[in-house]
């Protein structure tokens, strides 16, 4: 869609308080947006679903701070990265999971490829693999990746590039070659 489309349904939104314009805003954004949060979260698909559904609310109901001058999928996204450190936060606050149950609980709700790239991701720092998403899986520039994380131009390229390496080592110690 066109961001001159996406520009009118926001204001069917804002100025005409139009539910429909903003489902349809929901529809085009919601599998980018699950995509990205399935990475952070280690392919917890529920847990996922509840970050994007917290993030269209959070955007639903700031929609009328949105400025027109940037794309909507990078609002969007600031919202759904501040929704996401929102929730790492709130973790600290509670008793922590034993990390062997989690896991055989990974694996019996993933498939195996699934599970290698979502274990590759956990090798990642925090930074690296959103920097790592946003670019290579979500298809985003490193000009939006810095408007939606806040970090120096170097900064992203940086874990871009320790994340590529980590990547690529993880996957070529588990059997996958020509990743380098």
């Amino acid at each position: 869609m066109s961001q001159l489309n996406e520009i009118a349904l926001i204001l069917k939104v804002t100025v005409g308080n139009d539910v429909e314009a903003f489902s349809r805003l929901v529809e085009i954004h919601q599998s980018a947006l699950r995509r990205f949060f399935l990475n952070l979260t280690g392919g917890d698909r529920a847990l996922s679903d509840d970050l994007a559904q917290d993030t269209f609310i959070k955007a639903y109901t700031q929609l009328n701070q949105f400025k027109i001058q940037a794309k909507f999928s990078t609002w969007l996204f600031r919202i759904g990265y501040n929704t996401f450190y929102d929730f790492k936060r709130s973790l600290k606050n509670e008793v922590s999971i034993d990390k062997e149950d989690f896991s055989l609980q990974d694996k019996a709700t993933h498939s195996t490829d699934s599970l290698d790239l979502y274990k590759a991701l956990k090798t990642l720092s925090e930074n690296e693999k959103i920097c790592v998403s946003l670019f290579y899986m979500q298809d985003l520039r490193i000009k939006d990746i810095q408007k939606i994380t806040k970090l120096p131009e170097g900064s992203i390229k940086s874990h871009l590039s320790r994340g590529r390496t980590k990547l690529a080592d993880f996957l070529k110690q588990n059997g996958y070659e020509d990743y380098r």
